[in-house]
């Protein structure tokens, strides 16, 4: 158990990622954009590469519990021990995980706020590579979104469903793609996708609430936003 008064989010020698909390059941990290959850034929470095210093001295690895896109940075859950890698699995399977994830677009709807209802089927082709798409063949897939901040073209979705690529093929459907998405996108600089924050009821009667910083190498106007709560340095 870390010592009440520490400070989150949390800067460790030797790891490229901060600490946003940790206790006896769970770590959760603040992943970095470009760093992927597992290993792969284009990712041969990944966050398991970090596991035994995300240990802590436990002879148990934590388990990564849940997936964020390699490009796509912020709140990640590991659970320390195979209880707490059962709990949070459920916790999960029952959508009682609420995640919040923030986006700079490349352009904004009219509406202020919506709900996507669109199910989504993988499908792969030799030129192209995989990529997700809506087709009612596939599974359900469910975002609500709300713009935040509209100079900044800074918009929030809130998925009540888990789907490979769901927020960023949803962005699309709006006709309003997600910043250096390049897959669904235009594909200009980084991509700006961002998993804000969640709240984990592992013990219900005391929800756990996360929330990780914006990356500092975002554009100015989302970094000093008022939805944010950051003001623009003077001088």
């Amino acid at each position: 158990m870390m010592d009440p008064e520490t400070p989150f989010p949390l800067h460790l020698a030797g790891l490229p990622f901060a600490l946003l909390h940790r206790d006896t059941h769970l770590v959760i990290i603040d992943k970095p954009a470009g760093l992927a959850v597992h290993p792969g034929p284009r990712t041969p470095d990944s966050l398991e590469d970090f596991l035994p210093d995300l240990a802590f001295g436990n002879q148990r690895l934590p388990v990564i519990s849940h997936r964020l896109d390699r490009d796509t940075s912020g709140c990640l859950i590991l659970a320390r021990h195979p209880k707490a890698v059962r709990h949070v699995s459920q916790l999960f399977e029952a959508g009682a995980v609420k995640k919040t994830y923030w986006a700079v677009l490349e352009s904004l709807p009219d509406a202020d706020s919506g709900t996507v209802d669109a199910p989504l089927w993988k499908v792969s082709t030799a030129e192209t590579g995989w990529r997700m798409i809506i087709d009612r063949r596939g599974k359900r897939a469910v975002t609500h979104w709300q713009v935040i901040d509209r100079a900044a073209r800074l918009v929030a979705f809130r998925p009540e469903t888990g789907r490979t690529h769901q927020l960023r093929v949803h962005a699309a459907s709006l006709g309003h793609p997600i910043l250096g998405d390049p897959v669904y996108g235009e594909g200009k600089g980084p991509m700006r996708l961002h998993a804000r924050a969640l709240t984990l009821p592992y013990d219900a009667a005391a929800p756990l609430t996360v929330t990780a910083p914006l990356p500092q190498d975002w554009p100015s106007q989302a970094l000093f936003s008022p939805a944010n709560g950051v003001s623009v340095p003077v001088g």
